[in-house]
């Protein structure tokens, strides 16, 4: 790999590193491309060098967004087993923790835009539809042996929607909703 290669790759991670954080902050709509140049520390000039449209970059700051995401969880799990949470509690309290409420910006990026999605072009659903079958498998491989899979949509649902609503009531309510959630699912499918 060359120096220039080098350099170009590090500045792509730059670029989806800032829109990874923006999309989940403010929406596909509400961040520009000069925005999050700017967060990442270059001009809006260089964005075409990178990336073939915004779409293109929306849809692998998605997919970016998911794997960090994903990648943490896995981390923040395996930290809780290793302290004798089954993977399903590990993953409730996780998910739900009282910290995604002010942290959209490094939260699940599901949670944070499926309102989204529909809305749009295809190329950024299908990056946004594929991390949304990520987490419905990820809920898949933690739930209780013997538990229906098919169950994994319903808790996948149930954990976006709570933390949905749970920012959206902010504050004391938004931590009461979450501690609600994560109770009733764990005393559904963890006992």
């Amino acid at each position: 790999m060359s120096a220039t290669t080098s350099r170009k790759e590090l500045t792509h991670d730059r670029i989806l590193d800032a829109a990874s954080r923006a999309i989940r902050r403010a929406g596909y709509d509400g961040v520009g491309l000069a925005t999050i140049m700017k967060e990442a520390g270059l001009t809006h000039g260089g964005f075409y060098a990178h990336f073939a449209s915004r779409d293109a970059l929306l849809a692998e700051a998605t997919q970016r967004a998911g794997r960090d995401t994903g990648a943490v969880l896995v981390d923040r799990l395996r930290q809780a087993q290793a302290q004798g949470m089954s993977p399903f509690s590990a993953l409730v309290h996780t998910y739900l923790a009282d910290a995604q409420l002010e942290n959209a910006e490094c939260g699940c990026v599901v949670a944070a835009l499926a309102s989204e999605i529909p809305r749009q072009s295809e190329e950024v659903a299908s990056a946004a539809r594929a991390r949304v079958l990520g987490l419905v498998e990820l809920v898949r491989r933690t739930l209780p042996a013997g538990a229906d899979p098919a169950q994994a949509q319903v808790v996948a649902a149930t954990l976006v929607g709570a933390l949905q609503l749970a920012r959206t009531l902010q504050g004391k309510a938004g931590r009461a909703w979450l501690a609600n959630v994560r109770d009733k699912l764990i005393h559904q499918y963890d006992t």
